[in-house]
């Protein structure tokens, strides 16, 4: 498992968006990662997070090689963001927090609340939960990923 980041400097959590939660020191940066090199992408959760990668080049480019690659991508509560950011959702069905339902809809895709949905349409697998709450169906589905 690789934590990728913008920069390496250390970066603050926060826990459902508003609790302190641990400081985290990168492994490596966005922009020196390759799809290549790993099994699945999984993209953070929350609205902090990936309201700031969803509109980072590096973020982008590396969900594309993904999906180009044909490998898997786990994406809970406002993760879908940044695969609605890098054009990846057209056509695909997804199961993310409710708050960007429209963006999902909006960028050609399908929105459904459920506690987690795996979609395998147009040649790569999609993972998406809603919120915390559903933590434990979203790594029973990556696991089952992995296999």
């Amino acid at each position: 498992m690789t934590l990728a980041a913008t920069t390496l400097d250390p970066c603050e959590t926060v826990q459902h968006d508003r609790y302190e939660g641990a400081t985290l020191t990168p492994d490596a940066r966005l922009s020196d990662v390759q799809a290549a090199d790993y099994d699945l992408l999984v993209v953070p959760g929350g609205t902090c997070n990936v309201d700031r990668i969803r509109v980072n080049e590096d973020a982008i480019t590396l969900a594309q090689e993904f999906t180009h690659e044909g490998k898997p991508i786990a994406a809970p509560c406002h993760g879908a963001w940044l695969l609605v950011n890098a054009g990846l959702v057209a056509g695909k069905t997804a199961a993310p927090c409710r708050y960007i339902a429209a963006d999902i809809e909006n960028a050609g895709g399908h929105y459904v609340d459920e506690q987690l949905h795996v979609d395998d349409a147009n040649g790569f697998k999609l993972i998406t939960s809603r919120k915390p709450d559903d933590l434990d169906y979203f790594v029973g589905a990556i696991k089952d990923a992995l296999k």
